[in-house]
């Protein structure tokens, strides 16, 4: 009997040329995903989903529109490439919970069986779509605060805000909280998180993620949400929005990933609940890269990550 797993997928961020192909060149199951991907997405991204994957160009793959369906496919790939390694039939794996850091959770709802691999797909790639445009109508951008916990960053927001846009967006492990807002309102968060005597590092991105300046396409996915079948999942999955598991009910369900755009990552909160909860279990980390792994020495010490970036040969 295989042993309980707790699945854990990447956000954007741990995207990097090549990721995936490992996993494709030695895994029928694995490259099936991206066929299908590359079926689905046709050439609306101007290259096939795993050239891209595979090739890059890293310009290409770091764009918002792209990065999204592209982690989300490799990630799935990634699963059913150690599935299939572990000899594991699709739906008998003995998972007990999954989550993923925003892009992520569609990963892991998608491997619980909440919605099918195209479903998901589709859901991605517009969510993707429809936060660079709304990076795009909007100045604006994200900083990481080193060495801050959530009541200081919250008082940097306070001070550097000045009428402007600037929101905790992402508490991702202790110590590291990421600001998101108006470009002119980071700036200005900048100078207080070093006058409070934190580091501040200002990210490249398109723009502020999980803040206000993402409503219009919070509401572009809510209503691409509405129009896709969910069901219940297998195993609790975390929301980022509330970091504790996702009611059964779908409308619910949709509701926690459009507002997922708005609202706080709750990542720290989410794992550290996740594996105190279920402390005999292997957390598997699925590609792309080790980011939630180191994420998790700083979370949860003690509790191993085993990253599958690629296949074990």
């Amino acid at each position: 009997m295989a042993e309980d797993m707790i699945i854990v997928c990447p956000g954007q961020g741990a995207q990097a040329v090549g990721m995936g192909k490992l996993w494709a060149e030695t895994s029928s199951e694995a490259r099936a995903a991206f066929d299908e991907a590359d079926a689905v997405l046709g050439d609306s991204l101007g290259s096939p989903l795993s050239q891209i994957c595979f090739e890059g160009p890293a310009e290409t793959l770091n764009r918002t529109d792209v990065s999204q369906p592209a982690l989300y496919t490799a990630a799935v790939a990634c699963w059913r490439g150690l599935s299939a390694q572990m000899g594991l039939a699709e739906g008998q794996a003995p998972i007990v919970a999954a989550a993923g850091l925003s892009l992520g959770e569609y990963s892991a709802l998608h491997i619980a069986g909440a919605f099918s691999f195209a479903d998901g797909l589709r859901l991605v790639a517009l969510r993707g779509s429809a936060m660079q445009a709304a990076a795009e109508a909007t100045a604006s951008g994200m900083v990481a605060l080193v060495g801050a916990d959530e009541d200081k960053a919250q008082a940097v927001c306070d001070e550097a805000r000045a009428g402007g846009v600037l929101v905790c967006a992402n508490f991702n492990a202790p110590g590291q909280v990421v600001l998101s807002g108006d470009t002119e309102a980071c700036k200005r968060a900048e100078e207080v998180a070093g006058e409070q005597g934190l580091r501040a590092v200002a990210l490249q991105v398109a723009g502020a993620f999980h803040s206000p300046i993402m409503q219009p396409a919070a509401d572009a996915l809510a209503k691409a949400l509405s129009e896709v079948e969910i069901a219940q999942p297998s195993a609790p999955v975390w929301s980022n929005v509330t970091a504790n598991p996702h009611d059964a009910d779908a409308d619910s369900i949709r509701g926690k990933l459009a507002e997922q755009l708005t609202s706080p990552v709750r990542w720290a909160d989410s794992f550290a609940a996740m594996v105190g909860e279920y402390e005999n279990a292997q957390v598997h980390e699925m590609a792309p890269g080790k980011t939630l792994a180191g994420m998790a020495k700083r979370i949860a010490r003690g509790v191993k990550v085993q990253s599958h970036d690629g296949p074990e040969i």
